[in-house]
């Protein structure tokens, strides 16, 4: 549905406003967070409301007009309190003390349908006594590049907030990586919680212990409840949190994904990817690809992704000590790279079309997959894509088959490391029944979108918005990514 089908209801109570909000973080004190107030904007256009999550709220996507958006999210209009969370952080492997929500505040927390305990967040909704001289301002291309990265990851299977909308305000913005003034938007992003590692350390670096057990009863309450009645709960909060993490790590690795700032004010604690600046996906298999252009000494290039994540894990351990014991520290941090492989390994071979195969072929699969992307730098995307669009039940006949009808293989001129690959493919659908087969092209389809969020997309997108005010290729872009395709 786009914007303009949504149907408007008049006299209708805003259900935004009426939604059963819950006073979950706000009644752990202001010793965490700074009541804020939001900006006024000279303008509120609706841009991209996404309907598709509106049914986890309970909420009926026909039942909610554009207007309640606005006055929800662009007006912040009978929302009390509105909280800029205080954290700290280390950035680029420094430690900075002057962080905290500059630009965005907790909206409300509400329970999903699902019965977990949500955030509305913004971004670009003013200045907070954390903005450091900054505006607090969000660009509409910031805007329309992370509604995209959601939507994506969100489709590519990556534990990912989501935009719940986004709105065009009206401001001119001066920015030194954009051509200036440019456009300006708020945000609001749902996701699981907006507590990150770096709300602990501010702890840690306040000497408050106790603030920092109060903090974690109620992370573990809130978002590890199965946990409250064990003994040892901390140091198994802990446990959970590396596996969450090395798993998130490695759904970024499978999507192509190269997220660009995992400072450990960007990770949260419930093991969920959120705040997405200069991200990237990779074009094609290259271990160094770096998104981020002030990332100069490729700290966060795509494949350290794994071994920053858990450095951060283990920076974490820090404040936690407070709580747990460091021997319980570090036996939950030991499982990190074992949790990462396994799940690396399952979702690259969900990727090749199966959702289990025993080991060591499932290694070998995977390690020649990688070998041939790198060394033949063809499109990673494509190339995935191109499987699940291709796929025949021809390849079980003979490895000369495999991916024979393939445009970019066929472009890619003779490789003997695809060779090799091609015969242990064929060799493992001969392990699987015709039936099966059609069980193998229903995932290759399921785990590889046919759209690719490359960066020349994201431009060819925002060129028209940004010249014609042209908004339907966006639309269309999202609606591709949403049904799979």
């Amino acid at each position: 549905m786009t914007l303009a089908e949504t149907p408007h209801h008049k006299n209708s109570p805003n259900p935004f406003l009426t939604l059963n909000y819950e006073s979950a973080l706000e009644s752990l004190g202001d010793d965490y967070y700074d009541e804020v107030a939001a900006a006024e904007f000279p303008q509120h256009i609706l841009r991209w409301r996404n309907d598709a999550i509106l049914p986890h709220l309970g909420l009926n996507p026909q039942a909610v007009t554009d207007e309640d958006f606005i006055t929800a999210f662009g007006k912040f209009q009978q929302r009390k309190p509105l909280l800029a969370l205080r954290y700290h952080g280390y950035q680029f492997g420094e430690y900075n003390s002057g962080l905290g929500d500059g630009r965005g505040f907790l909206y409300g927390q509400v329970r999903g349908t699902d019965g977990e305990l949500y955030d509305f967040g913004t971004k670009g909704s003013g200045k907070t006594p954390y903005s450091r001289g900054g505006d607090g301002m969000l660009t509409l291309k910031g805007g329309v590049r992370e509604v995209l990265a959601a939507e994506a990851l969100h489709h590519l299977g990556v534990r990912t907030s989501r935009c719940l909308s986004m709105i065009e305000t009206g401001l001119a913005l001066w920015r030194g990586d954009e051509p200036s003034p440019t456009r300006s938007s708020v945000m609001v992003r749902m996701n699981r919680s907006h507590i990150r590692f770096g709300t602990f350390e501010r702890l840690h670096y306040l000497r408050r212990p106790d603030l920092t057990k109060k903090l974690l009863n109620h992370v573990i309450e809130q978002y590890y409840p199965h946990l409250i009645t064990e003994q040892d709960q901390y140091a198994l909060f802990y446990a959970e949190l590396v596996q969450r993490v090395a798993e998130l790590a490695a759904q970024w690795m499978a999507a192509g994904f190269c997220h660009a700032v995992l400072n450990t004010d960007n990770m949260s604690i419930t093991g969920e990817s959120f705040d997405y600046g200069p991200y990237a996906f990779i074009p094609t298999y290259d271990p160094y690809f770096t998104a981020a252009y002030f990332d100069y000494y490729r700290r966060y290039c795509y494949s350290h992704q794994p071994s920053i994540c858990k450095l951060n894990l283990e920076m974490l351990q820090a404040p936690l000590t407070a709580v747990i014991e460091p021997n319980d520290l570090e036996a939950g941090l030991a499982k990190f790279n074992n949790y990462y492989y396994i799940e690396y390994r399952s979702l690259m071979l969900k990727k090749l079309g199966f959702e289990e195969l025993p080991n060591p072929v499932a290694d070998e699969l995977v390690e020649l997959t990688i070998k041939f992307l790198q060394e033949s730098q063809i499109g990673y995307h494509q190339f995935f894509a191109e499987m699940a669009r291709t796929f025949s039940s021809k390849w079980r006949d003979e490895p000369g088959l495999v991916m024979n009808n393939s445009e970019t293989i066929l472009a890619s001129g003779a490789s003997a490391i695809f060779d090799e690959w091609s015969i242990l493919y064929h060799k493992i659908l001969n392990d699987f029944d015709w039936e099966q087969l059609e069980i193998i092209a229903k995932t290759l389809a399921a785990n590889n979108l046919q759209t690719a969020l490359l960066r020349p997309v994201i431009e060819s997108i925002w060129e028209p918005i940004a010249q014609e005010d042209n908004w339907q290729p966006f639309y269309e872009l999202l609606q591709r990514i949403q049904s799979g395709n």
